[in-house]
């Protein structure tokens, strides 16, 4: 089965006659996904011979398409396969809409497929199809509703036989005064029963039903089931056979003829209401009588409901049963029986006789389609016929005969705006005409006939399998004051051709059914004739210059033969477009001709070569110089001065990444004829180049200019054949610069292309129509500024470079020669000159700058690919374009901001010696800082490069090394305003969201929280956060650093080199950070102590609410605009606040002190700042110091750290502490010990009571290292007898301590 089917628009693309619009695709090659061995064979045996012609496969399917032909439906039995629009490119570029497989599967396991029909539901905003429901019906009695994915909204039992067809009626806008207004209404057939929903409730019900769904897929719930729909039933009597049907809708009688149905149907005596009733009219079609017509009384049957009332009864006894087995205790018992699933109850059909009918006992009826008007209908029957009816007086009106299994469809065209509504008076309706589409299978014809009595319009030859689809009802969900202003979708008659895989769409012109023969629109038909035959002839020249198939010799016979046929009629007759064409096309042809000519001799001629090169070895003879040799004779200055950085530059490229090409997209391959033509447009005698791809570009470029530039190929007789062609200098300049620039790696490896450009610069400036003879030598040239234009927006620096060199030079060659009587003994000075001068400047920088960023990364760097730059992309960067990218090429390179900094000084000794070497990566950037003093400044680049890895961290915070750097670039900036900027920018724009997310997960945690809480409130893991807040300690300090300085120092002024002063785009960094506004010091302080907190809680885990430690006022002040005035804590803090602050800061010197034990017994040496952080902390939170030192001292002895706490220790600290701590390393060794020595126990006895009792009240399980040597615990004590007063209480304890301790240490 064909799933790409080509869409075609509707009446929108009306032409003169009626006609099928369709355009091919492509067979899908992959049949469906499912197991297809149920649905019989798809091939026809009788057709076997004929491969054209496709099996009858479709006859079996239901097919339906929506009203906007945006989804089709194909099914069988239990499977139906879902086409969606998609628009899709072919191969020549032109976007095409096709129909693409979007869902298909099994709908149900039990029961078969009976039809389908698809409803497009309305958008409220412009008119459009929202989404589409796709109504199914089962032999079950079943229907249900899915969505375009196959999810199921709704289902419902009707009926229990098998359901015949699904009919939609949409909302109509009335006409004409008085036309009743009909409303929309979904109508099942079975086959003694017909079942109405109203239209508005069906697509409420299905509008909540896919809500439902939504929210349930996304919950991941069960999906509640809706209440079923509310309908009516009517069982139509009288008929032996139905097979089909219409719902006209609701009509009304005049008095007439309700007086008429009322004398014939009661008699004499019969009562006439006042007022005519409302009626609801159905016409059905099969057998005796053959077509009936029913009328149904609104309000003569109320919708059906009982299904609400069994569900909620259900829910009712189920709810009190399992209440009343609760109690009894049933409970369990029930719960092990699994309810029985009950049988939707059917509700009887509200009997409807047939009020007439056209009986005919031999013949039964097929099929009935209604006209969007709801006037007429044309029925199909088993005799081959097809009747028109008219449905408002019941009666057959017309027939036609040898339309055996017919199918039908209307089309329905409003006239145009024209003089009906431009009228002096009031403006006339818009006038309907309806034409009745036959298709006949046994013919393989389709038809157009205009009705009622009009004659046949069109018909044309078709398939004998296809299949016609015609909706009949357009976007549901409209009313009367929804369609206001909306442009109705047109009900489209659609023709499925499954041989090719076609939709093709009827279109019929409104003219076609005027009878009046002096229309104006018949009156033009001859001209239109005319003008179709012109137009043939240029589409024939066209479809035959784009056969691939066809030679050039060929081509070139035909458009000479034309064009001389053209030149022979009467000039007046003759398409002047078809003759430009013409002679424009032969051009080329020759042009083409003539290059393939010029290439088999230039093989020829290699082929000599090859075999007289022996001769040609010993030819000495000397040749004279050519030409163009002396004319380049003037650049060698400047191409030794930008030698070395060519070299690199092509080195560094030459060694790029592998790739993978095409080789068709190659720019060597070769180009098609049709595809040069196809790139030509003829306007006039000039022919200009489209410029399609950049593909098919290249491919243009390299087959007219690539050999003359390898030296392949004559130049002077190239740029002749050119110029005969028609092709502007200006278009052939732009197609030599972009083979130039775009081939940037060969033309580096061939040193002669530059000669050659040289040539061909100067033999294109030479032609007619290059550079103007009146242009003034004082003013620009267009010629050169295309030139300058072209190299200045190229990212091939070093290609561009020699484009530009070589170009100047030619300028100045042709300058010179024609103006050499004028200018002989003056030096000339112009605009033109200047410029080319700061051009080649400027590309002189960017090849500096490109060769510094082709640097490859070292391995394991965050690598990307490697920019590229122009003088154009530079100047539309700004004053800080080039100083952001050597930022990002140092971000890529992985240089450390003090590697940086060294490389940098290099620049100052490079000045001073005035030699440079831009061999390696750090002489290269130096080289690029010397070319850019102004723009590479080391503030500029420092604040570049700061503001590069917070923008890198930002992207990526677990990598918190990205946000120290930038920190530490932020440090090498001199200028305190510079500083405070930036520092503000990174706060405002990184930092607070993720530190203030940091304070409040710590604050609510009471404690380090782990990764998982870090990860889920800050983004990053716990690591990463304490590297994090380390930062912004570090930021804030450089915050109040430069906000201190910055009232010493004037502003810098940032400037730029000369020639790129034209710079105009973004503010660079420091232009931005220089506008910003200054910053308050107390508040920034304020902050600085809550990132130390939380910095230290991180860091040695520590439990604490940081900000319980401040009062409301410091609370509120926090994540606080940084320039704001805010209300700061003053005054003495309550002394609840200190003591916290006080055993906060204390744990973090016991901290510190355990982390120094580690690093002495580890390999690390451990950070030393954290003392006099912690002292600093102290005076800011009001914290004594003295006790915070003491606490250090004791805590360094506590952990055996003598050495340290020796350092730290003043006369100021108290010395019971340390007495104690004595004691106890003294108990240790007397007491504590496993192993006592009988010296030890001597000496225990020899002490005072006094001490020994001490001693023994002593506990050394507080000591954090308590095997420390007597040496140091002897030093100790005579610290501790220093430091302690003779009037002390405990001075006579500290003395015995002394001698016992000598004494021991005397024993050892």
């Amino acid at each position: 089965m064909c799933a790409y089917i080509l869409l075609m628009g509707g009446p929108r693309n009306q032409t003169h006659c009626p006609g099928i619009k369709s355009t091919m695709l492509y067979q899908l090659k992959n049949e469906l996904a499912w197991d297809d061995s149920d649905w019989g064979s798809w091939d026809n045996p009788e057709a076997k011979e004929d491969s054209s012609v496709s099996a009858p496969w479709l006859q079996d399917c239901v097919v339906s398409l929506s009203p906007c032909s945006d989804l089709m439906v194909v099914a069988k039995d239990h499977k139906a396969v879902f086409l969606s629009a998609k628009w899709r490119t072919d191969d020549g570029g032109r976007e095409e809409m096709t129909l693409a497989v979007s869902w298909s599967g099994t709908l149900i396991l039990t029961l078969s497929v009976c039809l389908s029909v698809c409803l497009c539901l309305f958008r409220s905003s412009t008119g459009r199809p929202d989404w589409t429901c796709i109504v199914v019906g089962f032999s079950s009695g079943y229907v249900r509703f899915y969505t375009e994915s196959g999810v199921l909204l709704l289902a419902q039992l009707l009926n229990e036989d098998p359901v015949l067809r699904l009919k939609c009626r949409t909302y109509e806008i009335p006409r004409h005064p008085g036309v009743t207004e009909q409303h929309e209404e979904l109508s099942i057939l079975y086959p003694a029963a017909l079942v109405t929903i109203d239209g508005f409730s069906l697509f409420q019900s299905l509008r909540a039903c896919r809500n439902q769904v939504a929210r349930a897929a996304a919950a991941g719930s069960e999906v509640v089931h809706p209440p079923p729909l509310a309908y009516k039933k009517w069982g139509l009597q009288d008929m032996d056979t139905i097979v089909d049907h219409s719902s006209v809708g609701i009509m009304t009688l005049c008095v007439f003829d309700q007086m008429k149905n009322a004398s014939i149907l009661g008699g004499f005596h019969a009562s006439v209401k006042g007022s005519p009733p409302a009626m609801s009219q159905y016409i059905t079609v099969g057998g005796g009588p053959y077509t009936g017509f029913y009328y149904a009384i609104e309000g003569s049957s109320q919708p059906l409901l009982s299904h609400v009332a069994l569900a909620v009864a259900s829910k009712l006894t189920s709810a009190l049963f399992s209440a009343a087995s609760g109690w009894l205790g049933w409970k369990k018992q029930s719960e092990e029986e699994p309810p029985q699933k009950q049988k939707p109850k059917v509700e009887p059909a509200t009997p409807l006789a047939v009020r007439f009918g056209l009986p005919d006992s031999r013949r039964h009826g097929e099929f009935i389609c209604l006209s969007p008007c709801n006037t007429l209908a044309g029925v199909t029957d088993d005799f081959g016929r097809v009747t028109l009816l008219d449905v408002g007086r019941g009666i057959a009106i017309r027939m036609w005969k040898g339309y055996r299994d017919a199918q039908l469809g209307w089309v329905q065209v409003s006239e145009g705006r024209g003089e009906r509504e431009s009228s002096p008076s009031a403006p006339l309706p818009r006038r309907h005409a309806q034409f009745l589409v036959i298709y006949a299978p046994r013919r393989g014809i389709l038809e157009v006939w205009g009705t009622q009595q009009g004659p046949r319009v069109g018909a044309f030859t078709v398939g004998k399998h296809c299949r016609l689809l015609y909706a009949g009802y357009r976007l549901m969900g409209v009313n009367s004051v929804t369609s206001q202003g909306w442009l109705l979708h047109t009900q489209q008659v659609c023709l499925f051709d499954p041989a090719t895989g076609a939709l093709r769409t009827v279109t019929v012109p409104f003219h076609l059914a005027l009878s009046d023969k002096k229309s104006e629109r018949a009156k033009d038909m001859h001209l239109l004739k005319r003008l179709t035959t012109l137009l043939k002839s240029r589409e024939a020249l066209e479809s035959l210059l784009a056969n691939k198939n066809a030679p050039v010799s060929c081509l070139t016979n035909i458009t000479r033969v034309l064009l001389a046929s053209l030149k022979g009629q009467d000039p007046e007759a003759v398409d002047e477009v078809l003759f430009q064409m013409c002679s424009s096309q032969l051009k080329l042809l020759h042009y083409i001709q003539s290059s393939k000519r010029q290439a088999n001799a230039e093989l020829s001629a290699t082929l000599t070569n090859l075999e007289s090169r022996t001769t040609l070895l010993f030819s000495l003879v000397p040749h004279p110089p050519l030409p163009f040799q002396m004319e380049v004779a003037g650049i060698e200055e400047e191409l030794a001065r930008v030698s070395p950085t060519l070299q690199r530059y092509a080195e560094l490229t030459s060694g790029s990444h592998p790739s993978v090409s095409f080789a068709q997209d190659s720019p060597d391959a070769s180009l098609p004829v049709q595809s040069f033509l196809s790139q030509m447009e003829c306007e006039g005698e000039e022919i200009r180049v489209v410029m399609k791809t950049r593909t098919h570009t290249q491919h243009k470029d390299t087959f007219l200019f690539w050999g003359c530039l390898t030296g392949e190929s004559p130049l002077q007789k190239v740029c002749n054949t050119l110029q005969k062609t028609g092709i502007s200098p200006q278009q052939l300049l732009s197609l030599l610069l972009s083979v130039w620039l775009h081939r940037e790696k060969e033309v580096l490896k061939k040193t002669e292309a530059v000669r050659h450009l040289h040539t061909l610069l100067t033999a294109l400036s030479s032609m007619k129509g290059a550079v103007e003879e009146s242009w003034d030598m004082q003013c620009v040239s267009p010629w050169w500024q295309q030139v300058r234009s072209a190299c200045v927006q190229s990212h091939s620096s070093a290609a561009a470079l020699l484009a530009a060199i070589v170009a100047h030079r030619a300028r100045v060659n042709t300058h010179t020669l024609a103006h050499t009587h004028l200018y002989s003994e003056w030096e000339a000075v112009s605009l033109e000159l200047e410029q080319w001068a700061v051009c080649v400047r400027q590309l002189e920088d960017v090849l500096s700058l490109q060769t510094l960023l082709c640097v490859p990364p070292p391995q394991g760097t965050p690598g990307s690919a490697t920019p590229h730059c122009s003088v154009k992309a530079l100047l539309e960067g700004g004053r800080g374009g080039i100083a952001d990218s050597v930022a990002k090429w140092v971000f890529r390179q992985d240089l450390a901001p003090e590697r940086l900094k060294d490389m940098l000084q290099r620049r100052g000794e490079a000045e001073s010696t005035g030699h440079v070497c831009s061999c390696v990566p750090p002489e290269l950037l130096v080289s690029v800082c010397q070319r850019f003093p102004d723009s590479l400044s080391p503030d500029l680049l420092f604040a570049h490069c700061c503001w590069e890895y917070v923008v890198q961290w930002n992207k990526d915070p677990e990598e918190g090394r990205y946000l120290c750097w930038a920190v530490e670039h932020l440090k090498l900036v001199s200028s305190p305003h510079i500083q405070l900027g930036i520092s503000s920018m990174m706060w405002n724009t990184f930092i607070v969201k993720c530190f203030s997310a940091a304070a409040f997960l710590i604050e609510k945690v009471g404690k380090a929280p782990k990764d998982r809480l870090c990860r889920r409130d800050v983004g990053m893991g716990d690591c990463a956060m304490t590297s994090f807040l380390g930062s912004c300690v570090q930021l804030l300090q450089i915050l109040m650093e430069a906000d201190s300085g910055v009232e010493e120092v004037t502003p810098p002024e940032l400037c730029v080199e000369e020639v790129w002063g034209g710079a105009e785009g973004p503010a660079s960094i420091a232009e931005l950070a220089l506008e910003q506004k200054g910053v308050h010091y107390p508040l920034v302080q304020h902050h600085y102590l809550l990132a130390s907190l939380l910095h230290t809680a991180m860091t040695f885990s520590l439990r604490v609410k940081p900000l319980s430690l401040f009062d409301s006022k410091g609370k509120n002040a926090f994540f606080r605009e940084l320039s704001s005035i805010q209300l700061m804590p003053s005054g003495d803090m309550d002394p609840g606040l200190v003591s916290l602050r006080q055993e906060f800061l204390l744990r973090v010197l016991t901290g510190w002190v355990t982390t120094q034990r580690e690093a002495v017994e580890g390999p690390g040496s451990g950070d030393k700042t954290w003392p006099s952080l912690c002292l600093d902390l102290g005076l800011l939170l009001q914290v004594n110091p003295d006790l915070l030192r003491r606490h250090l001292v004791c805590e360094l002895y506590n952990q055996g750290l003598d050495p340290r706490a020796e350092q730290v220790e003043d006369k100021d600290v108290l010395g019971s502490q340390l007495l104690v701590l004595t004691g106890q390393r003294l108990s240790y060794s007397l007491l504590h010990t496993q192993t006592q020595t009988r010296p030890a126990m001597e000496l225990l006895a020899r002490l005072p009571p006094t001490l020994c009792t001490w001693l023994k009240a002593m506990d050394p399980s507080e000591l954090g290292c308590p095997s420390v040597p007597l040496s140091q615990t002897s030093r100790l004590v005579s610290r501790l007898i220093e430091i302690l007063p003779e009037n002390h209480g405990q001075y006579s304890l500290a003395l015995h301590l002394l001698e016992a301790v000598e004494a021991l240490q005397g024993e050892d």
